[in-house]
């Protein structure tokens, strides 16, 4: 009897609830923090802007002084960024550059186009100000106190430059997680051993360790790449068993079937526990979790589209979830489709798209499990729920490649 087919929402739930945070943390320059989950909070010790400041390059006023336009006001003094202001004489302006401190006094910007020069050291007026215009406030955009970054969040440009607004030289982080990766399959050959033109019936080159080791990368991860593990039981029992000695994640790439010469499964099992899933989703399908001693075990499909957005859709997650972030799984966006999909699957199906100048997004026209230029071409998957159909002009849901590359 063939197992049940199980949600991609339940498979992930009882995955996720596998993925304990990692104990320890690091502390990292903030240049190095890209990428990397914070483990502490980071409260602001000061204000930004830390006092009222121009937004414009202009003169500051008091409104109260300029009823009509074509005032003309004698300029008391020159201010620019990162100067000390004097309090602004009545009855005069001061010329001020953007980011510098509002004079005391002053209640207002007047920006440079509205205004002309009046004779020595005086400016004319062309417009009448309203009060607080062109004035960034100090605190508009953080408050001393507030945490302006939470434990869970990672970390990318804006959040980095953020904390170097508030002084942070150093960042408290997640430790990265350590993942052995390696690949099954004696089909499998590295690029650069064999020239294509003596490849040998049936071989093929082994895109998937590169796009998964990247991946992994990408995600903060410490990577021991294995290789190609021959399809040998004895072999691939003996790498799991080094691969656990100090890994937090096992993650393999094929041999999670139960073919004769899918090795994974009975070698997993002799050192330690192994499910084989069979999620309901196109591509991809199967898949193994287990334990190993205290690493976690994942058994990806081999077919590369499987692969691949089956570790987008499961692995990386749950990787995310070891880190503590809090941020786990994109967020769809609804777009029309400039395609049909008349055949309905049984599945919950992932299709190769890619948006177009009209808003609209258009499909790849190979939809195989194999065919790894899908991935290239497209810059986006759409979520497509078990039964079906699409007509062209239908919203569905839309999932960005950026974000699940990020």
């Amino acid at each position: 009897m063939k197992p049940a087919l199980r949600s991609l929402d339940d498979a992930l739930a009882e995955l996720l609830g596998f993925a304990a945070p990692l104990a320890g943390s690091e502390s990292v320059s903030t240049f190095e923090a890209d990428g990397r989950v914070l483990a502490r909070d980071c409260v602001s010790p000061l204000q930004i802007p830390p006092q009222d400041n121009s937004a414009m390059d202009g003169y500051a006023v008091r409104c109260g002084e300029i009823p009509d336009e074509g005032v003309v006001l004698p300029v008391s003094q020159r201010i620019p960024a990162g100067s000390e202001a004097q309090p602004l004489a009545p009855g005069s302006a001061a010329r001020i550059f953007t980011g510098a401190p509002v004079p005391p006094g002053a209640d207002a910007i007047v920006m440079q186009e509205d205004t002309e020069p009046a004779g020595d050291q005086q400016v004319r007026v062309l417009r009448v100000p309203a009060s607080g215009q062109w004035i960034r406030r100090s605190g508009e955009d953080v408050t001393r106190g507030r945490v302006v970054l939470a434990a869970g969040d990672r970390l990318g440009p804006a959040q980095l430059g953020l904390a170097a607004g508030i002084g942070l030289a150093q960042l408290d982080v997640a430790r990265r997680p350590r993942v052995a990766l390696f690949s099954t399959g004696d089909e499998l050959v590295m690029p650069g051993t064999v020239a294509p033109q003596d490849m040998r019936p049936g071989s093929i080159y082994n895109s998937n360790r590169f796009f998964l080791r990247t991946l992994l990368q990408r995600l903060g991860c410490e990577v021991n790449d294995f290789g190609v593990v021959p399809d040998r039981f004895e072999a691939t029992q003996a790498a799991i068993r080094e691969a656990a000695r100090d890994s937090d994640l096992i993650l393999t790439s094929g041999g999670v079937s139960v073919g004769e010469e899918d090795h994974v499964k009975p070698a997993v099992q002799s050192l330690g526990t192994l499910d084989l899933w069979q999620i309901a989703i196109k591509p991809g399908k199967p898949f193994a979790y287990g334990r190993v001693g205290d690493a976690h075990f994942m058994g990806l499909p081999g077919n590369p589209v499987s692969s691949f957005i089956t570790y987008l859709l499961l692995v990386r997650p749950f990787l995310l979830k070891l880190q503590g972030a809090t941020d786990l799984t994109p967020r769809p966006v609804s777009l029309p489709a400039h395609f049909a999909w008349p055949k309905a699957d049984r599945r919950r199906e992932f299709l190769r798209v890619r948006r177009n100048a009209a808003g609209g997004l258009d499909l790849f026209p190979n939809q195989s499990s194999g065919v790894l230029t899908s991935m290239v071409w497209g810059d986006g998957l759409v979520d497509n729920p078990a039964g079906r159909t699409i007509a062209h002009g239908d919203s569905v849901q839309f999932i960005g490649l950026a974000e699940l590359l990020a």
